[in-house]
């Protein structure tokens, strides 16, 4: 068998990175999937009469709870990806300098002997290229920066409805169901899509945290993010996170199906499905070359995840 179909570097729309936190379209899918990294708050807790009367404070709580640093608790784990039919399961490290990536399976077959070499040979350069690794961390920060500045506007951005109590991932969370606020202005392009959008967002009860947010666009919107275009209705976005142990919050789930354009000619047909798994702590001290040498000294490397 022709070992090329298994080789990453035949593949040019696969990104060797973990695409993220809210993919390719940032903000939103950034602002989406970044929702989910920080210690929770020491607030007393919600109850569903108070829920119910007024959600807002919850959702402030909960948005302030996603902002806050989780560079103390570094993670390793599996990601599996299907973007625009193209499947791909990488292993991922998080450290101080960004996050850290090696492919280990394509169409969920493991790379033949070519492809595994190509990430042998990728991982040795990333080591002794800092300046790779730096560019990486700072598109990273900018995208994480943006995505900050979304979740922010949550709690003002929409009108919530408290609809009770649901089983969450991690415990009892209070589903909230939410529509487009009347009364808010967005600041910029990126906060326009806001206006198109409705859907619900689950809360942790114990540790307020966004556990789910299920949200689909009602019409037609604007964003920004550097490429200026049009989203059309119909569009979903699915991000879910949960308690990975000891308090430590992981998106485990996010799902993408968007189509537009932008700049009146290009169309966009954004589709992706990532599933993270595996989690383990590595340690804080780590700097992306102790990441990189991990991740060379996992042979053979975690294949693809069993197929229910």
């Amino acid at each position: 068998m022709n070992d090329l179909g298994n080789d990453p570097e035949k593949h040019p729309g696969i990104d060797l990175r973990r695409s993220n936190r809210f993919s390719s379209l940032s903000c939103l899918c950034l602002g989406a999937a970044s929702l989910f990294f920080a210690p929770h708050s020491l607030a007393a807790q919600a109850t569903p009469d108070s829920v119910a009367s007024d959600p807002v404070p919850l959702v402030r709580r909960a948005a302030e709870n996603e902002l806050k640093s989780s560079s103390l608790h570094p993670y390793r784990y599996q990601l599996h990806k299907i973007d625009d039919g193209r499947i791909s399961t990488k292993m991922i490290v998080e450290t101080k300098d960004g996050d850290v990536a090696r492919l280990v399976a394509y169409g969920d077959k493991p790379l033949g002997p070519i492809g595994y070499q190509n990430e042998v040979d990728r991982l040795k350069t990333l080591l002794d290229h800092p300046e790779i690794q730096e560019h990486r961390r700072k598109r990273e920060q900018e995208d994480s920066n943006r995505a900050n500045e979304m979740i922010r506007m949550l709690p003002d951005a929409f009108l919530y409805h408290s609809e009770g109590l649901v089983d969450g991932p991690s415990g009892p969370a209070f589903r909230l169901t939410l529509k487009p606020n009347p009364s808010f202005h967005p600041p910029d392009r990126e906060a326009e899509v806001y206006a198109g959008m409705e859907g619900e967002l689950w809360i942790d009860q114990k540790q307020e945290r966004m556990v789910r947010l299920d949200v689909h666009l009602i019409d037609d919107v604007n964003f920004g993010w550097g490429i200026l275009g049009k989203l059309y209705k119909g569009g979903s976005i699915l991000v879910e996170q949960k308690d990975v142990g000891d308090g430590h919050w992981e998106q485990f789930h996010f799902k993408m199906d968007l189509h537009g354009k932008a700049l009146m000619f290009k169309t966009l047909n954004l589709s992706t499905t990532e599933d993270e798994s595996d989690f383990a702590p590595v340690s804080a001290g780590w700097g992306y070359q102790d990441a990189v040498k991990f991740l060379l000294a996992q042979n053979p490397p975690m294949g693809p995840p069993a197929q229910n």
